[in-house]
């Protein structure tokens, strides 16, 4: 995932009306707007708007099905920053343990 795309995730996850829409969605897959709108007191045009930076960040898919748009929730993109930053900071501490082993280790045979 570029920088880019990471700000977009990030963006869109900023916003406790658009991480709402992300749940509904995720929860009631397939379903449409009008769907989405009805649980918000906000109009069906910020409802969009919101659709739109979830869609930009790849964490709303939108299928057309005739005359209405199907929305699925896409995990992929909060998998990604999520194995980078825990693989990132696991290595980290991972090597810091078995430095820490070893000292232990090199401690006790000291002693011994």
């Amino acid at each position: 995932m570029d920088e880019d795309q990471l700000d977009l995730l990030f963006h869109a996850m900023a916003s406790q009306p658009r991480r709402a829409i992300l749940e509904l969605v995720r929860e009631n897959a397939g379903c449409n707007l009008n769907f989405v709108a009805g649980h918000f007191e906000f109009s069906r045009i910020g409802v969009m708007k919101h659709l739109d930076v979830l869609e930009a960040a790849n964490l709303v898919i939108s299928q057309k099905n005739g005359r209405d748009r199907e929305l699925y929730f896409n995990p992929v993109p909060l998998q990604e920053v999520h194995e980078h930053w825990t693989d990132h900071y696991s290595r980290h501490f991972a090597a810091r343990l078995t430095n820490l082993k070893r000292v232990v280790e090199q401690q006790t045979k000291g002693r011994k």
